[in-house]
């Protein structure tokens, strides 16, 4: 490793001899957000710097002389509100910028539309961060990962066990979250995803095409449903218009290619391929699995007139999982022993409609999403014996959606009202070793529909010091007690008041419901579904909070919050909510179910940024929290799988000199609980046999707690600029320290039979125990090329 730092150093610095001027010309258009004609005479100013232009008759503009990097634009214009812009990266191909500006009747002093981290909307003033270029593009630790991009923010925990992104936001399951790509849903955001939940070991979605991500932990706006942690809406770039645009990544785990221009004077185009190598990291982490995935991304917009355009998206993932069975170590046994051979892939495709009418915006939605999963295990992965199947399940799920927006501005309101439509068809032909010789087998077809409609109206004063939202939401599916969609009324309300330009407070509150998991609806038993008592699933969530800007470099944010979930799916077999599972590989959900479990998650957050000078930046957040859980109304709460207690990140980035920059990142996080082995149950030769795996005793569930862990992560990027391409090197080492965590000795058969001449029923394994720990340094060297 120290052998190939010094090589790539030594290459770097003779680069540095061809590189050329590290400055370029940037153009745009400004335009009114909703009647997309163009405005002229506006200001355009790169923030932090005296360089900018004045718009034409057109609303064309170009600035020159721009240095590369990533900068934010001051708009401003009489008659609307002034707009510092989300990032932009500037290279030697940086896209054409459009560039909308809102309405301001008043034109008051002082009113001005921020993008950034503290960014706050009128839909949603309390739990939404947006997340832009700079954080996505160089996140120390993240690799550009987008699931482990967000762990930098309060209230996401991470899990150092496995190498896996299960996203968990204040407390919830990873099965709590919705994703959206430019207004579509998409099923999940990572490949080798949990059936059932979410997760995996590496994110579906090329960063190279995403614009920036609003990310909402709580306030979550009206048009975006079935969410109970959290929701992760996607903002793609447009292609670029005047020029085609290339680039090409390798990197420790994968290569990727992606591209951005114009098929014609109003269509453009973006795409992105990856073909991943991910095996091979693997290897040399010595993990006893082996991924390997391709996945694609393309984007078409079409604009049919000034007021009219049409937006078509796709999303493909191909996943193939196959079990390192050449790795030798002892304390591969465990997971070999019990992880399936996994095919799996997922496709959305989907298409959207604007119209813009003066004050009005019309949308609409269609999209059709789908995931096909395969699992496949043999008792010591034999698979040239038959009688050694343990499971074998083929499934996949369809959703197809149609939803319909309309926009409409006032002079201090914006109403959007909705309705919104799905269908979909759960297929699952299962096959689970019971005994020898006996399978419990089931095939499902379930296909039901689901219906939606909202409306919300935001409101901000004439002095833009008060802002708030209203909306309401109804659901319902014809599955069963599901049907009445008067049952899941969805009200929620947030305000936000600035007490002057430097404090200002916020509280939202909100009920939201979640449909249960697929898997879950389509259980059956002896032919039969089994799960008709299950309910949508309920939280109630409160927040407040307040931003507090001591000067103009140094600021703070904290929230307080506190859910409360009902109706939950409680496992008739293990006793224990269904929300506290779904972190492993494989299927959950497919089990007897009843809707009787409550929780609760409660906690503080506090964020803070300090700009020390110009390209430095230090980040901290520290979140404190609760997560619990009971299987009734009489019974007591006991601490939920993701119950940490805390977590803190620290982070500080410097852009330096010669397009260098170097960043780090620390990461504490608590303990979580976890529940102790039930060796009588596990040694047995009938329970060991139809998983692999030991059970746990869950009559001691989450009765003890891992130790602490924390992680150093570091990253260096280095760019050159030539006359018609880019180069850029990055260096991306994750647990630099070598941290590890403890975790309890893990019981496995040793294929020895204690007694065989007891019946089968009462016959034993012999057990062994093998260490266990988490965490090992992952290097990551990546070469981009643009052109």
């Amino acid at each position: 490793m120290s052998k190939c730092l010094s090589l790539i150093i030594s290459l770097m610095l003779c680069i540095n001899v061809f590189a050329q001027k590290n400055s370029t010309t940037i153009q745009g258009r400004v335009i009114n957000e909703y009647s997309r004609t163009p405005i002229e005479f506006v200001s355009i100013l790169i923030e932090g710097t005296t360089l900018g232009a004045i718009s034409d008759s057109l609303g064309n503009f170009n600035i020159s002389g721009v240095e590369h990097g990533i900068i934010k634009l001051r708009i401003s214009s009489l008659g609307y509100k002034t707009l510092i812009t989300p990032d932009y990266i500037i290279s030697l191909k940086t896209p054409f910028i459009e560039i909308a500006l809102e309405e301001d009747t008043k034109q008051l002093d002082g009113v001005t539309i921020t993008a950034g981290p503290s960014t706050r909307k009128s839909e949603s003033p309390v739990s939404l961060r947006i997340i832009e270029l700079k954080d996505i593009e160089k996140m120390p630790g993240a690799n550009r990962d987008i699931s482990r991009i967000v762990r930098s923010y309060p209230g996401v925990s991470f899990s150092p066990i496995g190498y896996r992104n299960d996203l968990i936001v204040r407390g919830g399951g990873p099965a709590e979250n919705r994703f959206f790509m430019d207004g579509i849903e998409i099923p999940n955001i990572n490949h080798f995803s949990t059936q059932g939940a979410s997760g995996g070991p590496v994110s579906i979605i090329n960063s190279d095409l995403v614009r920036d991500i609003n990310f909402y932990t709580g306030a979550f706006p009206a048009n975006r449903g079935g969410a109970l942690s959290s929701v992760m809406d996607f903002n793609l770039r447009d292609g670029n218009p005047q020029k085609s645009a290339f680039k090409a990544t390798l990197g420790a785990s994968e290569a990727s290619f992606s591209g951005s221009g114009a098929i014609t004077d109003k269509t453009t185009y973006l795409f992105s391929l990856r073909q991943s190598y991910l095996q091979l990291l693997f290897k040399v982490l010595g993990l006893p699995f082996l991924p390997n995935y391709i996945d694609g991304q393309f984007k078409v917009k079409s604009r049919l007139s000034t007021t009219n355009e049409i937006t078509l998206l796709g999303l493909m993932g191909i996943d193939r999982m196959k079990l390192n069975m050449d790795y030798k170590k002892e304390s591969a046994e465990y997971l070999l022993s019990y992880l399936p051979v996994i095919k799996q892939n997922t496709y959305t495709v989907g298409a959207s409609y604007k119209h813009y009418n003066n004050h009005n915006i019309f949308s609409a939605y269609i999209s059709t999403s789908r995931m096909e999963n395969s699992n496949t295990k043999y008792i010591d992965n034999d698979e040239s014996n038959p009688d050694k199947l343990r499971l074998k399940l083929n499934s996949f799920e369809q959703k197809s959606n149609m939803r319909a927006e309309y926009n409409y501005k006032l002079e201090q309101w914006n109403i959007r009202t909705g309705l919104e439509t799905s269908y979909f068809h759960y297929h699952m032909d299962y096959n689970q070793l019971l005994t020898k010789g006996v399978y419990d087998k089931y095939i499902t077809d379930l296909g039901r529909w689901m219906w939606g409609g909202f409306i919300m109206a935001n409101f901000n004063s004439a002095n833009n010091k008060f802002t708030s939202s209203f909306g309401i939401r109804v659901d319902g599916c014809d599955y069963n007690n599901m049907r009445n969609a008067f049952d899941h009324i969805s009200p929620r309300v947030s305000m936000k008041y600035a007490i002057n330009n430097n404090v200002s407070v916020a509280v939202g509150t909100g009920i939201y419901y979640q449909l249960p998991a697929y898997t879950s609806l389509g259980y059956k038993e002896n032919g039969a579904l089994i799960n008709k008592e299950l309910k949508y699933m309920k939280v109630a969530q409160i927040t407040g909070g307040a931003e507090i800007r001591i000067n103009e470099k140094l600021a703070f944010n904290t929230e307080l919050f506190y859910k409360r979930y009902t109706n939950i799916p409680m496992s008739v077999v293990d006793d224990i909510p269904l929300a506290c599972k779904g972190d492993d590989y494989g299927v959950v959900g497919n089990e007897r179910l009843i809707p009787s479990s409550l929780g609760r998650a409660y906690g503080i957050e506090i964020m803070g940024n300090y700009n020390l000078s110009k390209g430095t930046d230090v980040t901290g957040s520290l979140t404190i929290f609760k997560s619990q859980y009971k299987k009734d109304k009489e019974s007591d709460y006991i601490n939920s799988a993701w119950d940490n207690g805390f977590i803190l990140n620290l982070s500080a980035m410097k852009e330096l000199p010669r397009q260098w920059m170097i960043g780090t990142k620390l990461s504490y996080i608590g303990g979580a609980p976890y529940t102790p082995y039930d060796i009588e149950r596990s040694s047995l030769v009938q329970e060991w046999d139809k998983r692999g795996k030991a059970y746990l005793d869950y009559s001691q569930y989450n009765t003890l707690t891992r130790g602490n862990f924390y992680q150093l992560d570091v990253r260096v990027d280095k760019s050159w600029y030539f006359k018609k391409w880019m180069l850029g090197v990055y260096i991306d080492v994750q647990n630099i320290t070598k941290s590890t965590l403890k975790e309890p000795d893990t019981p496995v058969s040793t294929g020895v039979i204690e007694d065989t001449s007891l019946p089968l029923s009462e016959q034993r394994y012999l057990f062994k125990y093998l260490k266990q720990e988490s965490g090992t340094v992952v290097p990551t060297i990546g070469v981009t090329v643009e052109f």
